[in-house]
Parts: structure tokens; C-alpha cells; sequence
């Protein structure tokens, strides 16, 4: 006989008020109350992410404006045992910040000062709330610059850099965020201080720095930043490649990276995007190519003037239809700003769109583009795509209208489609978006029951009761036993895309 008892609405909506008053009276104990916000309106701004398809309200939002203030919060939470969900710019595209309804949002926003730039170890200590650009920008007095460039450089934050691992356009060359942090410092979620990583070339025990960056605000907080800083490039040039087939696009990425050249950036875009972009921010793309690519070379002007003639050659030899070359700084920076502005673009055209972060093996491009455009008719809906190309990492826009419930699960299911197709083809749900809510399912695909409670025994190493940022990333394992496909069964996959992934070479 089955004796559960399922709450009324009416008793559901009274418990969460009294865990809200609960939540509210212990963290005005530590914070001021220009740092607390629970009304309904004024959370309101903090219901998603970039990841705008999906909503929630937190019990409060904490505003901290100091260290001391981030560990009081989480301290207070701890004991109360409610789940805490830190979050930086809100610019993430993947939901990993989206609030949890019985928990609290920690906002860490106002932690916004850069504290030391040392120009002779080319390090900069900045607090987790700095905007990307700006490291650059304070920087550039020194001669410096920090490289990871994700798009939204000018709104994201180091923090949700740290938490999501991001890239950008020049992460072929300069790496990706683990590649350019020496030094983490925050706190548990107990509260205690916590420090990984060290400025100088190594540091003492495991690696945990590398863990804990992409984590997804799992392990722990981040308040405190140590980054890597580069010298500014004496000359940087930018190539435009335009294709008549996307494929022989895709192909010339490969051919390039074959040839034993490392660009400081390798971009590809459809002929949909490009046209999206163009009347955008009119950067001056070829509206007649079916695909361009935008090839960047620095160094010192000898070595900008061989690259740039070698990667003409080989462009040349893939079958490029037209070359432009950046003439002087203004040009090279208009070209690169269609990439920049390729996702508010594809606002302009669409109410909504569903970006995925898949990556795949270069050399699997143009098979990847194929299945897409089939996927379109599959699903009834568009999709418009740009890539990091020269680490297969690609972001297809999927242009929807949320306000129709049918299209939202199109786009949902399509977006899924691409990312099984991206394992299949022997590469990755994610490359620098991270796994957020978006993308649980998939991780279902992509990982096995043991390697998920692999994953999920070592975020309870640093948060045994799930307190953090609680259901994203990892996938519990009955979720994953109900997504599990039947035996033989291809998800996914049309007939002309399982034709295409047998030509393929085994990986």
C-alpha cells in the first residue's frame, strides 16, 4: 500500500517561506543590509543566466563586498544547511549559475578590485568580480595583456572564467584559462580559507589548481585570482578566407594545423552567421562564401610577414576563393569584430537561440556542418554556426521562439542530437561553456556509471553534502539509468550521418 503523502501547493509555498525567514535572519547577522536582497523583485535579476530559457528565484541573494563577508555567507549557510550557488557576470550559457529555489544565490560581483600588477614576473592578483577585459586593459601601461578572450570578455568575470575554464578566439595559441591561472584563493564550503596553485613554477601536493579550474562552483568559491600575463604582440595581422563549400573550410583548418602553423587565432563561420554579423556590425565579410575563416598571426613583423605568406599558400592549395589581409589595426579589429559580435547578432534575428559548446577532432569539421544542416530539417528549425576551428571547438546558434513550448523542446532535442553527434565523431559535450543544467543529459553519453561516481566522490572530498551549486555538471546515476538507450540503438543519428561516421577513421 503506498502511504506517501504528496504536500499541498498551499503547504509547499509556507514551508519555503519559512526557510526564506530562516535563510534572511542568519545572513543579516553578516552582512549589511545594502548586501541582502529576498523580494521577489529584486531577485528577479538574478532568475538565469545567459541561459535565459530557464528560470528560478533563490531564497535571497547575498551581495558580499569583502573576503571576510564570502566566508560569513557560506559559514551561515553551512549551518543552516541550505544550498549555495555562486555567481559572477551571469554571461555563463550553459545555466551553472541558475539559482537553486531552497538556496542562495552568493553574488560576488562586488568584489571588483585588481590588487597587485607585477610587471617583471608578468603576474596581475585580482579579485573574482574583475571584468576579463579589464585585467588588459590595466595591463596594457606594462606592455601587457591577459589572453584568454572569450567573447563576452567585456561583461564576464574571472571568476566564472575560473569556474567554466573559458577560451576565446586566440586559445589555440595562448591556451586556455588553466593554462594563464597560477593561483586560486576562496573558501569551502564550510567557510574555511582555501588556497591551490602558487606563483611560482610549481607548487607543493596534487595539482588540485587544474580540478578546481572548471569545476563549475562545485569544489569550492573563488575570491582571489593570480593570472599570467603576456607581452603585447610588436604586429598582429588578420587573414580572411572565403569558401564557396564549407567543407573545403573545414578542411582548410585541418590543413593548416597539418602544416605545422599555430595561428594566433583560427575562427570559422557559416554563411548564414556571416550574414547575420555583417549586418550587424558590417566588418566587411563576403556574403557570397558559403564559409570564411579568419586566420590571425603575431610576433614581430618578420615573423608575422612568413606566417602570413605560408598560411596564404596553404589556404590557397585548400581551395580558398577570395584573401583579404588586414592592412593596418582599424582593419584587423573590424574583422574581428564580426566574430566578437556573433552571438548579440544572432539576437537581432531570432527571439531566442540555444547556443551548444560541442568540441570535435578538426578533421571531422565538415562532417559535423553536414549533420547539422540535416539536423535542421529534422527539427524544423534553424542554425546558424561559428567555431573556435583550430581546437574543433563549435558553437551552433539554435534559433527558436521560447514563448512556443513545441519549439523549445525542438530546440532541446536538436541541441542534444548535435552534442551525441559530437561524441560519436570522438569528441566532447563541451569545450568552455561548461556543463551546467544544459548539458546533464549528455553527460550521460559521454561517461560511464563508473566514471561518474568517480567524478561524484570527489566533489564530496570538498563538499561531502552537495551543498555547492547542487545538480549541475554531474548527473546522479538514476538519472542517467533512465536516459540509457535500448541495446543497438543509434540516438541521434539519421541514416546519412551513421553513412558519414563510417568513413570516418577510428579514433
Amino acid at each position: 500500500m503506498d502511504t506517501t503523502v504528496t504536500p499541498s501547493p498551499d503547504a509547499t509555498t509556507a514551508s519555503r517561506a519559512q526557510r526564506q525567514q530562516a535563510v534572511v535572519k542568519a545572513l543579516q547577522r553578516v552582512l549589511p543590509e545594502r548586501s541582502l536582497l529576498w523580494q521577489d523583485e529584486a531577485v528577479t535579476p538574478f532568475e538565469c543566466d545567459g541561459l535565459s530559457a530557464y528560470r528560478q528565484r533563490p531564497l535571497a541573494v547575498a551581495l558580499p563586498e569583502t573576503h571576510e563577508q564570502v566566508g560569513a555567507v557560506l559559514r551561515a549557510c553551512h549551518e543552516l544547511g541550505v544550498p549555495v550557488v555562486a555567481r559572477g557576470g551571469g554571461t555563463g550559457l550553459s545555466g551553472g549559475s541558475l539559482p537553486h529555489t531552497m538556496g542562495v544565490t552568493l553574488s560576488l560581483a562586488r568584489l571588483n578590485r585588481i590588487l597587485h600588477i607585477d610587471p617583471l614576473a608578468r603576474t596581475a592578483v585580482v579579485e573574482c568580480g574583475v571584468r576579463n577585459l579589464a585585467i588588459s586593459e590595466a595591463a596594457a601601461q606594462h606592455g601587457l595583456y591577459y589572453a584568454p578572450d572569450p567573447s563576452s570578455q567585456i561583461a564576464c568575470t574571472i571568476g566564472g572564467n575560473v569556474a567554466e575554464n573559458a577560451g576565446g578566439v586566440h586559445c589555440l595559441k595562448y591556451g586556455l584559462t588553466v593554462h594563464n591561472v597560477l593561483r586560486v584563493r576562496g573558501f569551502t564550503v564550510e567557510g574555511e580559507v582555501l588556497e591551490l596553485g602558487s606563483e611560482a613554477l610549481d607548487a607543493a601536493g596534487l595539482d588540485l589548481l587544474a580540478a578546481f579550474i572548471g569545476s563549475e562552483g562545485l569544489l569550492g568559491v573563488a575570491t582571489e585570482i593570480t593570472v599570467r600575463l603576456l607581452p603585447k604582440p610588436q604586429v598582429a595581422r588578420c587573414l580572411m578566407a572565403s569558401f564557396d563549400d564549407v567543407g573545403k573550410a573545414g578542411d582548410a583548418v585541418a590543413a593548416i594545423i597539418a602544416a605545422g602553423l599555430i595561428p594566433a587565432g583560427l575562427e570559422m563561420m557559416d554563411k548564414p552567421m556571416t550574414a547575420a554579423v555583417e549586418d550587424f556590425v558590417h566588418a566587411g565579410y563576403d556574403l557570397d562564401a558559403a564559409a570564411i575563416l579568419l586566420v590571425e598571426s603575431d610576433g614581430s613583423p618578420e615573423e608575422v610577414d612568413e606566417e602570413i605568406e605560408r598560411l596564404r599558400a596553404v589556404l590557397q592549395q585548400a581551395g580558398a576563393t577570395k584573401l583579404d589581409i588586414s592592412e593596418d589595426e582599424a582593419q584587423r579589429l573590424r574583422f574581428w569584430s564580426g566574430r566578437k559580435n556573433a552571438f548579440p547578432a544572432t539576437g537581432r534575428i531570432s527571439p531566442d537561440y540555444l547556443c551548444m559548446d560541442a568540441s570535435i577532432p578538426r578533421r571531422a569539421l565538415a562532417t559535423m556542418l553536414a549533420a547539422i544542416n540535416e539536423m535542421q530539417g529534422a527539427y524544423g528549425l534553424r542554425c546558424v554556426n561559428v567555431f573556435h576551428a583550430g581546437d574543433g571547438n563549435m558553437h551552433p546558434l539554435i534559433l527558436f521562439d521560447a514563448n512556443d513550448p513545441d519549439q523549445l523542446q525542438r530546440a532541446e532535442a536538436f541541441g542534444n542530437a548535435i552534442l551525441l553527434t559530437a561524441v560519436q565523431l570522438g569528441g566532447s559535450i563541451t569545450g568552455e561553456h561548461g556543463v551546467g543544467i544544459e548539458k546533464l543529459d549528455a553527460m550521460c553519453t559521454q561517461f560511464t556509471d563508473a566514471e561518474r561516481a568517480q567524478m561524484l566522490a570527489f566533489k564530496a572530498a570538498f563538499d561531502p553534502k552537495a551543498m555547492l551549486n547542487p545538480g549541475k555538471l554531474i548527473p546522479m546515476l538514476a538519472r542517467c539509468g533512465e536516459l540509457r538507450p535500448a541495446p543497438g540503438q543509434k540516438l541521434g543519428q539519421t541514416p546519412a550521418l551513421r553513412e558519414a561516421l563510417a568513413d570516418l577513421p577510428r579514433f
